[in-house]
């Protein structure tokens, strides 16, 4: 008898295997769950904690460098929006971006632009469009086809503000820290995926 304590939950079903395009030097946890039939393009220096889910089956995904998606935050996930998209890109994720803790963000042309930060819990619908250096705090909500001017603050109860403080230079200078941290504490096993 095996001394390793067996789950009663039944096992999640991963779909397909989908065909990756790695940098050498991405951190990627080896419990991602990376599925689909679309590539997935990530850069260099990107980090892919644990349990996150990025899945390619109503598009492609392209992340830039030195992202850092966190556990049980989906990336490609299917839309409740009806309408057919335009593009056959499912999610582009420009360079330093942040995807929090169970944000999800919608498959179907969806653009996040260079250093956007997507809080804990947030939804980033089919299509939007989020601006350079936009700040989505928890739980906030952006529609389909929604466009988010550059340097916009977002809250949970919808209202917004320009960010005018200047710092878009020592963010990314401290993501590049954390990233370099994130190396030595995450165990990276990119050949699991290819």
């Amino acid at each position: 008898m095996s001394s390793k304590r067996q789950s009663v939950l039944p096992r999640v079903q991963s779909g397909p295997k989908a065909p990756v395009n790695f940098s050498s030097s991405i951190i990627i946890a080896d419990s991602a769950l990376l599925t689909g039939n679309h590539t997935i393009n990530i850069s260099s220096e990107t980090v892919v904690h644990p349990r996150a889910k990025l899945d390619s089956s109503n598009g492609r995904i392209t992340i830039g460098r030195r992202c850092i998606v966190h556990e049980r935050a989906s990336i490609g996930a299917a839309s409740s929006d009806p309408t057919p998209s335009e593009s056959r890109d499912g999610v582009m994720i420009h360079d330093y971006v942040t995807i929090d803790t169970h944000a999800v963000i919608e498959s179907g042309g969806t653009l996040i632009e260079e250093g956007c930060h997507v809080g804990v819990g947030c939804r980033v619908g089919k299509g939007a469009k989020l601006g350079r250096h936009c700040t989505l705090t928890p739980q906030s909500v952006i529609q389909p086809h929604e466009q988010v001017p550059d340097f916009t603050v977002i809250y949970s109860n919808g209202i917004r503000r320009a960010d005018k403080r200047g710092v878009a230079e020592l963010k990314n200078k401290a993501q590049a820290r954390q990233i370099e941290v994130l190396k030595r504490l995450i165990p990276s096993n990119p050949t699991k995926f290819q």
